[in-house]
């Protein structure tokens, strides 16, 4: 889809197809391809103007195109970068619906949006019910790996490209594969990790009915345990499921411990912002 991009106080915004955006209230939703496009569709169905803080340019495409839809691309990484964006802004609502393990910017949104007086939701995911019969080994970190007798097996890791290195160094198991973002960091980093391209599938989320994809590769890599992290929502639902459909053993690293104020689900969070104001 076609998208123009300006350079605004040193944060870069994709816009939506159109520049003309209807005179209403902003949400700004920090997510990222999982739970931001569904709640980003709705919010704009509800009148919203949203402008959506992704993480990569390649993560814009999980999102269908709206006038009123707009991408900070990039890490906010410092608090003065959260502060910009809040005064450029002006949001009505900022929506923290990034990864239940990021917890880094999920403290640095409650912090600065408690320090300017800004609204603030945060987006709970449901924990879903484990499939009878599903084969499930539970870690605290990636340290843990070592402990698990893995000879023989085929890993498939489903964690992020960021850690598939320190997973290596822990692992065990007889031969690794990994499923990533299409993205050339991603990439970088798996390759760097000591990946060869035929142990990496570059995944695009939403390009396939979900769950499509990693069955699929399960299926062709002969995959006999899965690797990924305690997220919660669709994505952890999907490797259950599998797990029991195909008979994998999952080894899930565990949640953090929860520091920050229980959140809303979608719908909570849907009634709770209502229906877009027209500015004054």
């Amino acid at each position: 889809m076609a998208r123009g991009h300006i350079l605004m106080q040193g944060l870069e915004f994709h816009q939506g197809d159109s520049s003309t955006s209807a005179p209403a209230e902003t949400i700004w939703l920090v997510s990222g391809t999982g739970d931001g496009p569904p709640l980003a569709q709705a919010l704009l169905q509800q009148g919203w103007n949203v402008l959506v803080s992704v993480v990569s340019a390649s993560a814009t495409r999980a999102y269908r195109s709206h006038p009123n839809l707009r991408f900070q691309v990039g890490k906010l990484q410092e608090d003065e970068a959260v502060d910009q964006l809040l005064r450029t802004l002006r949001p009505r609502w900022v929506l923290d619906a990034s990864h239940p393990f990021a917890a880094v910017i999920s403290g640095r949104l409650q912090r600065r949006c408690q320090a300017m007086n800004q609204p603030l939701l945060r987006l709970q995911r449901e924990t879903p019910r484990l499939p009878e019969g599903t084969r499930i080994h539970g870690i605290q970190q990636l340290e843990d790996l070592r402990s698990i007798a893995l000879g023989g097996e085929r890993l498939l890791l489903a964690i992020g490209s960021r850690h598939l290195q320190a997973a290596l160094r822990q692992s065990s198991a007889s031969q690794h594969f990994a499923r990533i973002l299409d993205n050339p960091e991603s990439l970088r980093l798996a390759l760097a990790a000591g990946f060869e391209p035929q142990q990496l599938a570059c995944v695009r989320p939403g390009a396939l009915p979900e769950g499509a994809i990693e069955r699929a590769l399960c299926r062709r890599w002969g995959i006999t345990t899965v690797l990924c992290r305690q997220s919660g929502g669709l994505t952890q639902q999907i490797w259950q499921n599998l797990s029991q459909e195909l008979g994998l053993q999952l080894i899930q690293i565990r949640l953090p411990a929860e520091q920050l104020p229980v959140g809303l689900t979608p719908e909570g969070i849907l009634r709770q912002v209502g229906a877009a104001q027209a500015r004054s």
